[in-house]
């Protein structure tokens, strides 16, 4: 079994057809679906999807592209969201200063509010983040010392340094279908690097689809895809890199009934 870790079933692209797209994935080998949502107007959708579909979770949280239309979203607000039993994990949250669509310092904000819930908790934080690798892991390791808090680096495509970094404070990193781009090279040395303990695989559908299925919408059911070439390029079956993602997912993702 599989589990695409983060998937955004409730975008265009997938939300049309949601029910073929989850049979299309279960029929590929993948039993669970982590639901992501991105603004507070998509949390009620991603958890009835996931109260409707016993494979699908759900989590809450506010992308870093959205920070400055959250600006003054209360911690008690989020911290209640979490009390749901189907979301089982915080975000995604982090930085972004690549589309810089919202402020760097509110996005900050927001990203240490995220994290001080996941601490209280103990819910995962799903942590975007691009070109902000400096800042993204000052902030992780100024809240480490706060005390610690699950939390892992979803879609990575940060640079090993920084891979080698956020592992040694115990995160979890998520490689998606780009890792099968003939230009990820870089990406590929890093996810060879991951300690199997610490992988996951995602889809970040409906966007990124790894090859052979470039230029469609992205599909959960495409993590196998992922998986497959991750197994071959780290020198193990895909049935095994399954399992170990899966009981990956499941210990990060405690909450999470498989």
């Amino acid at each position: 079994m599989l589990v695409d870790s983060h998937c955004h079933l409730e975008y265009k692209g997938l939300v049309e057809d949601q029910a073929g797209v989850l049979e299309r994935a279960r029929e590929a080998g993948v039993g669970a679906f982590l639901n992501i949502s991105t603004k507070r107007a998509e949390w009620e959708q991603v958890v009835a999807t996931a109260n409707r579909e016993t494979d699908v979770f759900a989590s809450v949280g506010i992308h870093p592209h959205e920070a400055d239309a959250h600006e003054d979203l209360g911690r008690a607000e989020l911290l209640a969201a979490t009390e749901n039993e189907r979301v089982i994990g915080i975000g995604e949250t982090g930085l972004d200063y690549f589309y810089e669509y919202s402020d760097r310092a509110v996005q900050a904000k927001l990203f240490r509010m995220h994290i001080d819930v996941a601490r209280e908790t103990g819910l995962p934080v799903i942590i975007h983040t691009r070109d902000a690798e400096d800042d993204t892991y000052e902030i992780l390791a100024d809240e480490m010392e706060e005390g610690a808090f699950p939390a892992l680096i979803h879609c990575f495509t940060a640079s090993a340094e920084f891979g080698r970094k956020v592992l040694d404070l115990g995160l979890t990193i998520s490689i998606s279908g780009i890792v099968t781009f003939k230009n990820a090279k870089d990406l590929q040395a890093v996810a060879v690097e991951v300690p199997e303990d610490r992988l996951l695989v995602e889809t970040d559908s409906p966007f990124l689809a790894p090859v052979p299925h470039r230029g469609k919408s992205c599909e959960p059911a495409y993590v196998a895809d992922t998986a497959r070439f991750l197994a071959e390029l780290r020198g193990t079956e895909p049935e095994r890199l399954a399992q170990q993602t899966t009981a990956n997912f499941t210990r990060l993702f405690s909450k999470a009934a498989l």
